[in-house]
């Protein structure tokens, strides 16, 4: 390889590091203006929170579609990777699963709205949620099994079963402000805990 060529690789690598750290960026604007807007929000309140142009937005995302999927798989893969990283440096496995939760909970209230965009296309529906199942169960289950193993929480309980009961007390929670999701995910994770 010419020196030219090295040149040329070095270049094109970082400029494409600051394009996928670019998408990440607009990726958790838009999460963050649905967690508090719901997946209709304008557009150009994504573009504002992620300090970019609409055009921007709508290059990498042509259409509401393709942007709600494509912050759906960055949540997933964020909330993925965040297990690991919260049982790795968490006081203990408990508080590693709860503050897993929240941020599943978090996740959870941004796709709210997910199956009216694409209420088009059952397969796709169907193929993100078995995607949801794969990547998030095993991360769930390293976390219960964890606090299980340690001692802090029941153990008659499968992640599955947590997971669930979480989705279910996040469902149709948007738009009634007497309703705090979060608050009740809380009174279900401290019902796991054991008596120490």
């Amino acid at each position: 390889m010419s020196d030219n060529e090295a040149e040329a690789g070095g270049a094109v690598q970082p400029k494409r590091a600051d394009a996928r750290r670019n998408k990440e960026t607009l990726l958790d604007a838009a999460a963050k203006v649905f967690v508090a807007s719901g997946v209709d929000a304008p557009v150009r309140d994504i573009a504002r929170e992620a300090g970019v142009g609409l055009g921007t937005i709508y290059r990498h995302f042509p259409t509401r579609a393709d942007l709600v999927i494509a912050v759906y798989r960055h949540q997933v893969e964020a909330c993925a990777e965040a297990g690991p990283a919260l049982l790795a440096s968490g006081a203990t496995p408990y508080a590693a699963l709860r503050e897993w939760i929240n941020l599943f909970v978090d996740f959870l209230v941004t796709k709210h709205g997910l199956a009216a965009v694409l209420r088009s296309d059952t397969a796709g529906f169907e193929a993100l949620h078995t995607y949801f199942l794969d990547r998030l169960l095993p991360v769930c289950a390293e976390l219960f099994d964890a606090a299980v193993a340690a001692g802090e929480v029941r153990s008659d309980l499968t992640a599955y079963e947590v997971m669930r009961g979480v989705g279910n007390l996040c469902a149709g929670a948007e738009g009634d402000d007497r309703y705090d999701a979060l608050r009740l995910v809380d009174v279900l994770i401290a019902g796991l805990r054991l008596p120490n």
